[in-house]
């Protein structure tokens, strides 16, 4: 399994790299991510289960390694992120099913070409 504290260290200083080059870029993802601390309108525990459930269907294992350590700092509980994680297991499906419906949908055009 992969050494998950390591690899936020490693990625962090990666990302700091990047802010050197290219510092309106990291900027800018910043504010983006703050942006709902500024409203607060979802408490932060809230907002790192959303973190987590879209980081699995973006398949983003940078924003899983970031947002598992700040579910936990937030409080939550295992029970709680296996709960959001269900969600996102579950849009992944409903993803597929609309794309197949897309698909059976290319079929008939195809059909009557």
């Amino acid at each position: 399994m992969l050494d998950w504290n390591e690899y936020r260290k490693q990625l962090m200083g990666r990302v700091g790299e990047l802010s050197k080059l290219s510092p309106d870029t990291v900027s800018g993802y910043q504010t983006l991510s703050n942006a709902g601390k500024k409203t607060d309108h979802l408490d932060a525990k809230t907002r790192e289960l959303i973190a987590l459930a879209v980081a699995v269907t973006t398949r983003c294992d940078g924003c899983i390694a970031v947002h598992a350590d700040a579910a936990v700092r937030q409080g939550a509980t295992r029970e709680e992120v296996a709960e959001a994680l269900g969600v996102a297991v579950a849009l992944n499906a409903g993803a597929a099913m609309v794309y197949s419906a897309r698909v059976m949908d290319a079929l008939a055009s195809s059909a009557q070409a």
